[in-house]
């Protein structure tokens, strides 16, 4: 199984980049996927994540409005739209996998490496 992030960089605040993760050696439209991300010194942190038809989302309280989780199960790969970023939004993005239909971050399968985002002021 992989997980590969793509779509990371360096930005400027108020900027918009969009997280791909394309998967593989799995059955991609089972299972739900998640995007987190953690900044250097810091745990890791739930981001969003969407259900295996992507009939449900959620997405962190503190980025609500501003990014947006999507999948195409015909690709294999799951999105993260991000707008107007912030500084404090620099970190090592991550997306996820897991067959239950709520995971906690515990409960997740399999992991990605991470694409970097970095926001300057």
């Amino acid at each position: 199984v992989q997980l590969v992030e793509s779509g990371g960089g360096l930005v400027q605040a108020g900027d918009s980049l969009r997280l791909s993760c394309a998967a593989s050696g799995l059955s991609f439209r089972w299972y739900t996927l998640g995007w987190f991300r953690q900044a250097p010194g810091k745990e890791r942190e739930f981001v969003a994540h969407i259900s295996w038809n992507g009939g449900s989302t959620n997405v962190a309280d503190s980025m609500k409005g501003r990014f947006t989780i999507s999948r195409d199960n015909a690709k294999n790969t799951v999105y993260l739209q991000m707008n107007s970023l912030k500084p404090e939004d620099t970190a090592n993005y991550y997306c996820a996998a897991s067959l239950r239909d709520w995971p906690s971050p515990r409960e997740y399968d399999y992991w990605g490496q991470g694409t970097q985002v970095t926001v300057s002021s």
